[in-house]
């Protein structure tokens, strides 16, 4: 703004000055200045007569802000071309309406030409200006054909670039005349212009050949010919748009060169760079430069070449250039927004999180509009773009992108989409029957609806589709994706939540800590929003799946379960088990029978046979719906004990597989018959003394006898064989213990050394020997600590580091449990104490007897299993059996038995007494009735008992030096 103040004072000072000269005559006053006298003699113009881009004097001169004067018609044009700065100081120029005429300037001009010869006049050079002279025409062929004579056959390269510019002014005054067309379309004349391009180094001449090159070429088809003729014109021009004349790149468009040469030249970062310019930047033509460069970009991706092409998009979509991409979705035309969407496409398939940044800020009404007008490629593409744009992380945003493109648009998208539907090919029905369906349910779910009706009826004919395994595969996976969760990237999360449901839930928790890391919101309330919204859309879209035809999809999803195809059968598994599992949270409507029908014994053989462990999970999950409904309950009752063993793997780790194992536990007390025991091998060790105790892991058994002995069995079915013996305790070997990790086995000696051992295959070997000075009975180890029953009283807790302290020293200590750092005894006056090792708080469960009394009465054994205590005690009177709640020390149950207990195990199913006389009792856990006796030996004691991880395997130690096998069918 000053510098405008600046030139309008100085206009009002001319004006003053000028009525001096009018008095003193312009001779006197040119005299008394010393005003351009030098230039008068020679005829020669003063410089500041002559504009600097036409090198004429002035006929209608204009002061811009800058303070640089132009003629009016020359600098309205270089204005008009997108130019946004002054030419000579190359200053932004704010104002681009030009001021009223400088008369001042004009009428100095006017008596200087009185004083001055017209036939004399001569023009200077004017070296100082930075832009090429663009002279007048006159706008007659005749001198078009002078000018492009030039152009062809002058020797001098400032002669030719002015007759370019004296083309280029032509063409555009005579509005691209058919007669012109045909003059410029010469073979000559081309080649004319590709010498410019060759030698000229003037940016506004080479931008004036490319223009006019273009403006031709896009007219008649044999421009381009002569172009492409010779393999070094396009490299030419190639060369310039890399090195930044970007107008250049609608002249490439043109020539339409192989994608082979793009990748070879290395065109694409130019390309991702005119992409992110405004449109005002550039030199207007026949097609936007930055259009030309969408469409280049458009066949680039489309080239098999992934490394080469892979580079491009992770270059589009690192910098902002993806941006400029998702802004020519609003583009005018039609081919550019098809273009874009193919760009945009591939730039989500390479890298999904980039779907966030085109979600939030495309514009879809213009994509949608596309659809009518496109052909059947394009129109899929649009539709794989937006299925692409709801596979948000987030279901509010899903839904409000699905409104947007329910919403949008001049027709209605629901009523093209069910059109195309009925049209497009087999394997691309199923995703356009997905987002069909994805937008009809934005409606209430329970009202009948076309669009649903036509979208669920083909995405079923696919599934059914043996002919087509494309289509089934897109079926499959457009069923698996309607779940509606998704990753950051975009990737369907119903397996994952199917294993967070079975309790497999560290990779889902993982991978959602990575999500909020990755764009998810930490806010709670947010989250609590979002988890409820994705439920809603869960229950709305199971809803209206189970029930179209009563349960029709699940005899869709048998079949697609029998396909040869691996990705079918995948897709189809996750469905179907995702399925079934949300028919727990939808209303009864009567689909549960044709559900059991077509799925719950190909559900029992996938669980029975499969190897992956997160299969067999989802699986488990699949089949216990069925048992929260009487009539499923009584089918799959059938396979329970097909379906008990695998179950049992899981008890660990998922509630799922508990409940399970608990609703078929009360069906076996119900059909004791279903239950078996049967002794499968027995090794005689009594060599080696008493076993006095033993441990499973996997298919191993490790037994501690009384010599000091430990010995490693591999146990496959009726085979036990003996892979390892050791002694290397001196003394009986009255413990032994492995890590909840299992890499590591404890063991506790009469010889007053606790060793740690470290697996080797089928060997084991000591890492280190602990001495702890006192005998070791009943060794439990956790963490950093080891408790165990001295030969004394109270209760020995040694670290690892040496440390050592006695618990409950008033009481002889007869059987230990640690469970969660809680230690539970079991004493010889028949009490039973928690103590909580972190705080040394010591809670009586079951108070003693004073000694007196308490002579023969003891606990002999004790366990802790699912938050129960589990106790036996003999007596004079007999063996009593008590449970108490670990919770609240409430006593649950009391019974009697018939036998002294001297070992117990507990699995899921039942409780195991090793007792006197070389008998085992079984009772039922849950009801704690007796199911059979089993008759261990005649004279010995059962002296030890174990489990293995899936209860399948009961092994026991006697004292008459047997290790016996058992196994529970």
């Amino acid at each position: 703004m000053l510098s405008v103040l600046i030139i309008a004072l100085l206009n009002s000072c001319f004006t003053c000055f000028f009525s001096c000269i009018s008095s003193c005559g312009i001779l006197l006053f040119f005299a008394r200045f010393g005003y351009f006298m030098e230039d008068i003699g020679n005829h020669t113009p003063p410089k500041d007569f002559v504009c600097p881009i036409t090198t004429r004097i002035f006929n209608d001169p204009v002061t811009l802000e800058t303070g640089q004067t132009y003629e009016r018609k020359a600098i309205q044009q270089w204005i008009d071309r997108g130019n946004t700065t002054c030419p000579i100081t190359h200053q932004k120029l704010h104002n681009n309406q030009l001021p009223k005429t400088n008369y001042v300037l004009k009428r100095l001009i006017a008596s200087w030409k009185e004083l001055t010869p017209t036939n004399e006049l001569q023009y200077p050079e004017n070296k100082h200006v930075h832009v090429v002279p663009q002279p007048r025409t006159d706008g007659t062929v005749n001198e078009l054909r002078l000018v492009i004579t030039d152009l062809c056959t002058s020797q001098v390269l400032k002669k030719a670039e002015l007759a370019v510019l004296r083309i280029e002014r032509f063409w555009q005054e005579r509005n691209m005349e058919v007669e012109i067309q045909n003059m410029l379309s010469k073979p000559p004349v081309v080649n004319g212009f590709v010498e410019i391009l060759f030698n000229s180094v003037d940016t506004r001449v080479l931008k004036a050949t490319v223009f006019l090159l273009s403006e031709v070429g896009i007219k008649n088809s044999g421009v381009i010919s002569t172009l492409t003729r010779v393999d070094s014109d396009v490299e030419c021009i190639v060369s310039l748009f890399k090195k930044g004349l970007f107008e250049a790149v609608v002249l490439i468009y043109l020539l339409r060169p192989s994608i082979t040469i793009f990748l070879q030249m290395d065109m694409a970062n130019s390309l991702l760079s005119v992409v992110q310019k405004r449109e005002d930047e550039f030199v207007k033509m026949c097609v936007k430069p930055k259009a030309a460069s969408v469409l280049l970009l458009a066949q680039i991706i489309e080239n098999e070449d992934d490394g080469a092409v892979s580079e491009v998009i992770k270059s589009l979509v690192s910098g902002k250039a993806i941006e400029g991409i998702i802004r020519s979705l609003e583009s005018e035309w039609k081919e550019e927004r098809i273009a874009s969407v193919r760009i945009l496409l591939r730039c989500i398939h390479e890298d999904g999180k980039c779907r966030h940044v085109v979600a939030d800020k495309a514009e879809l009404a213009p994509v949608l509009e596309s659809f009518l007008d496109a052909n059947d490629r394009e129109r899929f593409e649009i539709v794989q773009f937006l299925s692409e744009l709801v596979k948000l992380n987030r279901r509010t945003f899903n839904d409000q992108v699905l409104n947007i493109i329910k919403d949008e648009g001049t027709f209605s998208t629901m009523h093209t989409l069910l059109i195309y539907l009925q049209t497009c090919l087999p394997d691309q029905c199923p995703m356009v029957a997905g987002l069909l369906l994805q937008l009809d349910l934005l409606a209430e779910p329970r009202k009948m609806s076309i669009f649903r009706e036509e979208a669920i009826d083909n995405l079923i004919s696919c599934l059914k589709n043996s002919d087509s395994p494309a289509a089934q595969i897109a079926a499959a996976e457009t069923l698996s994706a309607l779940q509606g969760r998704f990753s950051y990237s975009g990737k369907p999360l119903v397996r994952r939540f199917l294993l967070k449901h079975v309790g497999l839930d560290k990779t889902y928790r993982s991978l959602m800590r990575k999500e909020q890391l990755g764009g998810m919101s930490g806010d709670i309330q947010e989250t609590k929003e979002e988890e409820k919204a994705a439920q809603e859309w869960e229950r709305k879209m199971a809803f209206v799946l189970v029930n179209h035809e009563s349960g029709l999809i699940f005899e869709a999803l048998s079949e697609g379960l029998k396909s040869r195809y691996a990705e079918t059968c995948s897709g189809c598994f996750i469905s179907a088990a995702w399925l079934l599992h949300m028919m727990i949270f939808l209303p009864d409507t009567g689909v549960q029978e044709t559900a059991r029908v077509c799925l719950l014994k190909r559900f029992v053989s996938i669980f029975k046979s499969a190897k992956d462990t997160e299969d067999k999970a989802i699986t488990m999950l699949a089949l216990s719906s069925f048992i929260h409904d009487p009539d499923g309950l009584r089918d799959i009752t059938i396979y329970m004990k097909d379906i008990r063993k695998g179950l049992k793997e899981f008890k660990k780790s998922s509630t799922v597989a508990v409940e399970m194992l608990k609703v078929f536990s009360q069906e076996s007390e119900s059909s004791p018959e279903l239950w078996n025991h049967k002794e499968l091998v027995q090794e005689d060790c009594s060599v080696n003394g008493v076993v006095l105790s033993i441990v499973c892991l996997k298919d191993k058994i490790f037994s501690g006898h009384s010599d000091g002995m430990i010995k490693i069995w591999a146990c496959k079915g009726s085979v036990l064989r003996l892979t390892q013996e050791i002694r290397e305790h001196t003394k009986a070997v009255t413990s032994l213990t492995i890590l909840p990790s299992g890499d590591t086995l404890y063991s506790g000696s009469h010889d007053k050394t606790i060793r740690k051992w470290s697996f080797n295959q089928e060997t084991i070997h000591c890492e280190e020997v602990y001495d702890v000075k006192d005998h070791v009975n009943n060794l439990l180890v956790a963490n950093s600590i080891s408790c165990f029953i001295p030969q004394g009283v109270g209760i020995k807790v040694n670290s690892w580091n040496g440390a050592s302290k006695l618990l409950n020293p008033s009481k002889d200590v007869k059987c230990l449990a640690l469970v969660n750092g809680r230690l539970y005894s079991g004493c010889l006056d028949n009490s039973i104490q928690e103590i909580n090792l972190a705080s040394g708080t010591l809670t009586s469960i079951q108070s003693g007897m004073r000694k007196l009394l308490a002579k023969g009465n003891q606990v002999n054994v004790l366990q802790v299993h699912e938050g129960l205590i589990y106790s036996a005690s003999s007596s004079i009177e007999g063996t009593t059996f008590k449970i108490w709640n670990a919770s609240t020390y409430g006593l649950v149950e009391s019974l009697s038995l018939t036998s002294e207990v001297r070992s117990m195990a507990i699995s899921s199913e039942f409780i195991y007494f090793g007792c006197k006389l070389g008998i085992m009792e079984v009772w039922h856990r849950n009801k704690l009735t007796r199911k059979e006796t089993l008759q261990i030996g005649t004279n010995c004691k059962v002296m030890c008992m174990a489990l293995d991880s899936n209860e399948d395997v009961l092994v026991t130690g006697t004292s008459d030096g047997r290790v016996q096998v058992w196994g529970v069918s």
